[in-house]
């Protein structure tokens, strides 16, 4: 039997177990001067072994040790992907891709297969919300914060690519990152990383771990920054996963335009996100009054009490938003 006929056989099965074989079991491969060897000297013939395998830079490519003191390479088989437009406007020195495109210019609407019987999903981790998709200390949070432990895996959700991994300075508030490009156009991000476990261009598949849960960057404790975007264009992840079972929302999901703002969430109707896409907010600032805001946009102080659920007696705070249309 050819050498690289066996040798992948076995390693099919090694694979399976452990990624290096400490202890190799009792199969042999031939040796190349095996094939020298006439009929008449077959009791002879030379059989070696393999005895480790050895990672390389491409997790699908092993080298094979035998106990010969020769080795070769095998390649196993790679992920399934499509990569139709996959590396439109790919950057790997950037946490955000498509800085060109407005959400003017994404379609009304557009559906989005997220899954197939060749293609599966798991949940990158499952947990309650510290925090939703939504505007936080007059700022956008542009995810769903789920507390962890420090060392907790975190996994792909989809088949992808790895498009930046990051850290440090480079990348803010989000500390040690991944962001991952999946064949349908989704990216998700993954902040907040004690280790990233993925570099640029690897190929992963959904349950493939990614990263390890940690408090780096802007964070009060360990959690995980999960965020789901588009076209470079953040939309709340609840509309994908029910991150309190682990399960997606649907096979398919159809994004529509007004999803893309932080005022837009997993629930509302329709007219509910449209309303809340077009609103106008206001940042208190210094020496500013309940009264003074309304005039400044021309309504009313009970308008504004009503649409954040206030009282007008209510003390403002420096960098607090509110709703004023």
């Amino acid at each position: 039997m050819a050498k690289h006929t066996v040798l992948i056989l076995f390693l099919l099965l090694q694979a399976a177990f452990t990624l290096h074989a400490q202890e190799p079991d009792s199969s042999f491969f031939s040796h190349p001067e095996m094939n020298e060897v006439n009929d008449e000297a077959d009791s002879t013939l030379m059989l070696v072994k393999a005895i480790d395998t050895i990672p390389t830079q491409d997790k699908y490519l092993k080298i094979v040790l035998f106990d010969d003191h020769t080795w070769d390479y095998i390649e196993l088989e790679r992920p399934d992907i499509d990569t139709t437009g996959l590396f439109d406007d790919w950057n790997i020195e950037s946490i955000h891709a498509y800085r060109d495109v407005k959400v003017s210019d994404l379609p009304e609407e557009v559906d989005l297969l997220l899954v197939d019987s060749a293609h599966h999903f798991v949940a990158p981790y499952v947990g309650r919300r510290s925090s939703t998709f939504k505007y936080r200390r007059g700022r956008p949070h542009n995810g769903i914060d789920i507390p962890l432990r420090v060392g907790d895996t975190l996994r792909s959700p989809f088949d992808g690519v790895v498009r930046y991994v990051g850290g440090g300075k480079a990348t803010g508030g989000y500390g040690n990152l991944v962001v991952i490009r999946h064949p349908n156009g989704l990216e998700t991000y993954y902040g907040h990383l004690s280790e990233r476990l993925v570099v640029e261009n690897d190929l992963v598949v959904a349950g493939d771990p990614i990263g390890l849960g940690g408090s780096t960057g802007r964070s009060t404790g360990p959690h995980l920054h999960f965020e789901t975007r588009y076209m470079g264009k953040p939309f709340d992840p609840e509309r994908v996963i029910n991150f309190d079972n682990g399960t997606l929302r649907d096979t398919m999901l159809t994004l529509k335009r007004h999803y893309f703002n932080v005022g837009s969430h997993y629930g509302m109707t329709d007219a509910q996100s449209k309303a809340a896409t077009s609103a106008v907010y206001h940042t208190v600032k210094k020496g500013d009054t309940l009264g003074g805001i309304a005039r400044k946009y021309g309504t009313t102080v009970n308008a504004i009490c009503k649409l954040n659920g206030i009282s007008s007696k209510k003390v403002l705070r420096i960098g607090q938003r509110l709703r004023v249309r």
